[in-house]
């Protein structure tokens, strides 16, 4: 019986690396393929593929290894939205993007190519077969590194095809692993900002990249409506932001609310900034098949990636949104960020995009 082929998405990190080389491991035939996505004005490859890292990688384990050029679809598909949303007033997650439109696409384009069974990433999750004959995925063991919010809407037909060796090891584990390898980028640092933009300025970021004209200064205010000062752009700010305001109000204010209709940017305490109760769309259904409206579903909610699950109901509303009713309040939701809805074992059942 010939061996199960996988192809791996290199990065250029350990994670993906190790991942190779437990696949490897276990018999797979690996082949490496790194997803060139992201390349800055000064030439300067995205953290998401460093091209020559990942070849080393792939040359010490003696696999193939390929570069698939995916910056146009990464542009239309990441770029352009992110920077849109910021240019609306909301908050957007790119990486939840990139994965299902531009990531898991290509591998598994290039998985059809080279007539492989599988494609796998170094994600620190768990793809699962559910009783209910669905697939879903699971946070990963090490919370302190789970990313299972960030692969929250991969489609039915992706997981079937996906391995994720990391889900039950730590971060040190990994890198233990690949020291005992002797694999060269085993103490590289992670990266800890969004990929294209790795100064972690995203207002530069999109005056470069707007492809309309960019909002202009406007005026901030408190609940009651009294202006407070100017801010220099929307797009600048973002809901549960303190720092960069320039308000001297004599005591600690927060983005409470971003108008863009308006122009305005609402401020306010930091018990303005809770919420109990959210709204969501753009739904993707994982775990479960899909919701009966005004049937309650009671799960764990996360708001945003650095986010403790808090304890809700969540209801399906007859317009086709996801209304979600935390226990306890949370601390600055803000729209254009993702709700992850996960069952008790902290495997995903849904997510929507945050509106209300």
């Amino acid at each position: 019986m010939s061996r199960k082929r996988v192809i791996v998405g290199m990065s250029g990190g350990v994670d993906s690396a190790v991942t190779a080389y437990l696949l490897q491991a276990a018999g797979y035939d690996v082949i490496g393929v790194t997803l060139k996505t992201w390349v800055g004005l000064n030439g300067k490859e995205s953290r998401c593929c460093e091209i020559s890292d990942a070849q080393a990688v792939c040359d010490q384990l003696c696999i193939p290894y390929y570069v698939q050029n995916c910056l146009t679809a990464f542009h239309a598909q990441v770029i352009c939205p992110f920077v849109q949303e910021y240019l609306s007033g909301r908050t957007p997650n790119p990486c939840i993007l990139c994965n299902r439109s531009v990531k898991w696409t290509a591998l598994l384009e290039a998985a059809d190519a080279m007539h492989a069974d599988y494609i796998a990433t170094g994600h620190y999750a768990s793809v699962i077969h559910l009783p209910n004959g669905r697939l879903t995925v699971q946070k990963g063991q090490y919370s302190r590194k789970d990313q299972s919010y960030m692969l929250c809407r991969l489609t039915q037909e992706q997981l079937l095809r996906t391995v994720m060796p990391l889900g039950k090891l730590t971060k040190a584990e990994v890198r233990e692993i690949a020291k005992a390898a002797g694999i060269t980028v085993a103490e590289k640092a992670d990266s800890q900002e969004i990929c294209f933009v790795p100064d972690g300025n995203y207002a530069d970021f999109i005056e470069e990249h707007a492809q309309q004209p960019l909002p202009q200064d406007g005026f901030f205010s408190d609940e009651t409506g009294a202006l407070l000062g100017r801010h220099h752009g929307i797009y600048r700010y973002t809901v549960g932001q303190r720092r960069g305001l320039g308000i001297a109000a004599g005591k600690p204010v927060y983005v409470t609310k971003i108008d863009a209709e308006s122009n305005q940017i609402i401020l306010g305490d930091a018990v303005a900034l809770l919420s109990r109760e959210i709204v969501c769309d753009d739904l993707c259904f994982m775990g479960i098949p899909e919701l009966q409206p005004g049937v309650p579903l009671e799960a764990d909610v996360k708001i945003r990636y650095h986010h403790t699950a808090q304890s809700a109901v969540c209801s399906l509303q007859n317009d086709g949104r996801l209304r979600i009713r935390f226990r306890e309040p949370v601390r600055a939701a803000a729209p254009g960020q993702s709700a992850v809805v996960y069952d008790s074992a902290g495997r995903i059942l849904c997510s929507g995009i945050i509106r209300l």
